[in-house]
């Protein structure tokens, strides 16, 4: 599946939105296992991504990545900036070679464990982007696919991040990138209405 131009734009101009409408959400989930300002970040970061595409049209897949990716590194503080950072600049410099939507998520989904040191299961957004990547080479790809990714993050045990430190403690609680990743791929689906 290839995504054109139009369409990835769409598809983040509908992320925005969806952290924008969702940032208390993910403050509250944060509250729970991590430091409570995951919705404020990351709205900040919605916030330069709006402004960098109102500054400058991208003129192709891999500019728009690109731009993506340099907004969410300078705006968004902790961990995710960096994480989402890398996740869509792996995305840009792959998409200077394919559209195609299946390889540029699982390209995004290794730079996210590279930059992590972390694989699925420690209760981080791989345990998102990484179902997602798999339902999409499946033709599984679906609003189930990434809903079940996200709950079944709340049983984990997070062995990554700030959530680590409470371990056992942090079973019972969604994982809060997970659920901005699946606004992220919640927006996707909007866009090819799978």
């Amino acid at each position: 599946m290839e995504l054109n131009l139009a369409d990835t734009k769409k598809w983040m101009n509908l992320f925005v939105e969806e952290v924008e409408k969702n940032k208390s959400n993910l403050n509250e989930l944060d509250t729970a296992i991590g430091d409570g300002d995951h919705g404020t970040n990351m709205d900040r970061g919605m916030q330069a991504i709006t402004a960098a595409l109102e500054k400058k049209e991208p003129s192709d897949l891999a500019e728009l990545y690109k731009t993506v990716a340099f907004a969410m590194i300078q705006k968004i503080g902790g961990a995710s900036g960096p994480l989402y950072g890398t996740a869509f600049l792996d995305m840009s410099k792959k998409a200077k070679e394919t559209a195609d939507l299946t390889e540029l998520i699982q390209v995004g989904t290794d730079g996210l464990k590279r930059r992590g040191q972390s694989d699925v299961g420690m209760k981080t957004m791989i345990d998102v982007w990484q179902p997602v990547a798999t339902a999409l080479k499946d033709n599984k790809f679906n609003q189930q696919a990434v809903d079940e990714a996200l709950e079944s993050t709340k049983d984990m045990v997070a062995t990554k991040g700030r959530a680590s430190y409470l371990e056992e403690k942090s079973r019972g609680h969604l994982d809060p990138g997970s659920q901005s990743s699946a606004y992220l791929f919640g927006a996707l689906i909007k866009v090819i209405g799978v």
